[in-house]
């Protein structure tokens, strides 16, 4: 199957096609500019936290570099072009950065920034969290459960927890390996100390590449209650999690898959065709006179949106006892044309949902008190030139989304200009961004 932000499948790179400039930077920069500022009124764009050309070497341990402490095997000397950050989560002045092992030379898979010793905004450093042995492979890529593989997103839930899955798994081109189970960690951010590892069994899934994104569901005054919910684009599952019975559940279901006709992407000149099927999940609103949550979900080859109740999904039994679950899975609708979304999230202060648009370089936006349908989805940022590639976002515990953007089309099929900024950070409270906007 045809991948995003896995495997280098030679059929998915031999459909790529390198578009000509036809409008000068300048020119472009200035249409996207008055194209959002015709939509939003007066939104207020994110800002900027923070952009990297490249990434230097992270800290590992003790503030000694990298480079005196990684494994000597030649392999695995540090590759700043193959450090590609994906995605991100905030809590308290801290901001976890991940970077899947795609490549040989990834020292931490999982990162931290302590924003508060860095005040500017340039290449700012990356440590390992929790630490730089927790990170690192062991010789040979054998087994090791204390050992963090590959990480593509975290989660920072409402009880000072990270959550994140360690895919088990190597990337590397031509050299893909499954060097352990994937598996489910939960860290307690408040002294850092690892709470959970769930080995993920084959009876839920074979390989761990597919899981990409996590959300969880839980309650601040219930945190033993917790429930985590796991895309698998790949293998088109959705895996459900519970902290109190220390057990996993897989949902199957149609529309977790991608739709055909949305298979077409066209990002920063490259057009390609990629079929990911289910790749984001949201904890939404209480649905009414109901203590239940909404929960919405889509996949990436797609425009339509899903949505579940949290009951249905916390129901273990319920998810072996039907293949269709009699329309308990609801069809929302599309958000319209090129409305392809990596990550998404819904933020509680605004009753607003908020997605990243990778095929239109932008955030989108809908309420959650109107009718599903492109006319009430609205713009709050779009930019051509500097977020190519959302493919994070998150709303943390103060209402402050993050969004992380990467280009990561451009690394994967064609080439970075390493003199460029490359990745960035952008930071915006989901009130201030939808002013002006349909979402208000």
């Amino acid at each position: 199957m045809f991948s995003t932000e896995h495997s280098f499948a030679q059929s998915v790179t031999q459909s790529v096609r390198i578009q000509p400039a036809t409008v000068p930077r300048e020119m472009k920069t200035f249409l996207s500019i008055l194209i959002v500022l015709l939509v939003q009124g007066t939104a207020e764009e994110l800002k900027l936290a923070y952009q990297w050309t490249q990434l230097s070497a992270p800290i590992l341990d003790n503030n000694v570099s990298t480079s005196n402490q990684m494994v000597q095997r030649p392999a695995e000397s540090f590759n700043a072009y193959g450090n590609v950050p994906m995605g991100l989560s905030h809590h308290k002045g801290r901001l976890f950065v991940t970077f899947p092992r795609r490549n040989p030379g990834i020292p931490a898979t999982l990162t931290v920034i302590n924003m508060l010793q860095f005040q500017g905004v340039n290449n700012p450093p990356v440590s390992a969290y929790p630490d730089g042995i927790t990170n690192t492979l062991q010789l040979n890529y054998t087994a090791d459960p204390m050992r963090i593989v590959s990480v593509y997103r975290t989660k920072v839930d409402k009880c000072d927890r990270l959550w994140f899955v360690d895919t088990g798994y190597l990337e590397y081109p031509n050299n893909e390996r499954q060097v352990q189970r994937p598996a489910l960690w939960i860290i307690d951010l408040r002294d850092d100390r690892v709470l959970q590892r769930f080995e993920i069994p084959t009876s839920i899934v074979e390989r761990g590449f597919g899981m990409v994104s996590i959300t969880v569901d839980v309650e601040a005054d219930r945190c033993d209650q917790a429930y985590a919910y796991i895309s698998d684009y790949q293998w088109q599952g959705l895996y459900v999690y519970s902290l109190a019975t220390n057990r996993m559940w897989r949902f199957s279901h149609i529309f977790f898959s991608f739709e055909p006709r949305n298979g077409r992407f066209n990002l920063g000149g490259l057009r390609f065709v990629w079929n990911d099927g289910l790749f984001s999940i949201a904890i939404g609103e209480r649905i009414r006179n109901s203590a239940n949550r909404m929960v919405y979900l889509h996949a990436m080859a797609a425009t339509s949106e899903i949505a579940v109740s949290n009951s249905v999904l916390n129901n273990e039994t319920l998810s072996r006892s039907a293949t269709d679950f009699n329309g308990l899975f609801l069809h929302l609708g599309s958000r319209g044309p090129n409305t392809h979304s990596a990550n998404h999230a819904y933020d509680e202060r605004t009753g607003v949902l908020f997605y990243t648009e990778v095929n239109r370089n932008s955030i989108g936006c809908w309420n959650s008190a109107l009718d599903f349908n492109a006319d009430n989805h609205g713009l709050v940022h779009m930019d051509n030139e500097k977020m190519i590639y959302p493919s994070d976002l998150t709303i943390d515990n103060d209402g402050v989304m993050w969004v992380m953007s990467n280009r990561f089309p451009l690394w994967l099929y064609y080439r970075l200009n390493v003199t460029d900024f490359n990745f960035r950070i952008w930071r915006q409270t989901g009130i201030n961004a939808i002013k002006g906007t349909i979402c208000v």
